[in-house]
């Protein structure tokens, strides 16, 4: 059984975690409205940034677990886990 000091600790990294995740979607949506503001076509935005993306994964985790995690893509995506429900006004 873990100590309850284990536990706030975890807790504490996983807060400190999910603050980061918050702040670099913040970074990122920033700067693609920039972008779009700029001109660039969201598709272009698109491809670059999975591209970014997965290179940066294959240079962390190297190239057999950035395949295995895009291997799940797919049923994520039909998952509903990336739709986003946008109110229009």
């Amino acid at each position: 059984m873990s100590e309850p000091s284990e536990s706030v600790s975890h807790a504490a990294e996983a807060v400190a975690d999910a603050e980061q995740r918050r702040a670099a979607l913040t970074y990122l949506g920033e700067a693609w409205d920039e972008a779009t503001v700029d001109g660039l076509d969201p598709d272009c935005l698109v491809q670059a940034a999975i591209f970014l993306a997965f290179q940066e994964l294959v240079a962390v985790y190297g190239e057999q677990p950035a395949a295995s995690f895009a291997e799940g893509l797919a049923a994520r995506v039909r998952a509903g886990e990336y739709t986003v429900y946008r109110v229009q006004q």
